[in-house]
């Protein structure tokens, strides 16, 4: 459940750069480094071990262990809590203390390996499509992109274009699913409209099934003007 866990950084890098600070912290150290297969580790089944660093927010993590090694037959360890370095400079969707996952945040938009050349993709027009549930930021990198030169296309528009008077889908809609969708001014009342398809499967798809292909039709038509104005 980490935070944009696709970033972290591989085992063998992390592993080397706590040797890089164990050995800088004092070169006489002995240590070992291991893998952590489980959230235990060796520290409920190594009967030399004496005393557990945690933090604040993990001494409950450092509890759980104790209570996994008396049950192992072993003795309890030594709870050392120490206090973690705040972060002076965190962002607000950032944690307060000096983290990884800030890290990863920060790592957000930058390139970690060249683009790979696919013969098979399109040179132009490059189509990108954007997804994601309510809140996710859709319309702020929609934004960020057209900034950037991107044109942009807004399905919930084209969605709602294909509902009015005259457009692709309404007499289609209006006949498949009756009269009484209408307002007085002859719009396509949607709340009226979605409660007929809502929880009923067959006709969500056959209202999808007439609105749909209209929408990927007037999408291509802009992606064509896209491709006109370069």
């Amino acid at each position: 459940d980490k935070v944009l866990s696709e970033l972290i950084e591989p085992y063998e890098l992390r592993a080397a750069k706590l040797r890089e600070f164990l050995e800088d912290v004092k070169p006489s150290l002995r240590y070992d480094i291991v893998p952590l297969a489980d959230p235990y580790g060796p520290s409920v089944t190594d009967p030399d071990l004496q005393c557990l660093v945690v933090s604040e927010e993990t001494r409950r993590g450092g509890e759980a262990v104790n209570k996994k090694r008396l049950e192992n037959g072993l003795p309890e360890l030594a709870l050392y809590e120490i206090l973690l370095m705040k972060d002076p400079d965190h962002s607000q969707n950032e944690e307060e203390k000096i983290s990884s996952s800030s890290l990863r945040q920060r790592l957000l938009g930058t390139l970690l390996r060249p683009p790979r050349q696919d013969p098979a993709l399109p040179s132009h027009p490059y189509v990108i499509g954007l997804t994601g549930g309510t809140g996710s930021g859709k319309t702020s990198i929609a934004k960020l992109l057209g900034q950037l030169g991107a044109f942009v296309i807004d399905a919930d528009r084209l969605g709602h274009a294909v509902y009015v008077p005259g457009g692709p889908a309404y007499e289609q809609v209006v006949a498949a699913f009756g009269a009484e969708i209408l307002n007085e001014d002859g719009m396509i009342n949607r709340k009226v409209l979605g409660a007929k398809v809502f929880g009923n499967q067959e006709r969500l798809k056959s209202l999808t099934d007439i609105v749909w292909p209209e929408m990927a039709r007037m999408v291509k038509e802009q992606i064509r003007e896209a491709d006109a104005q370069g």
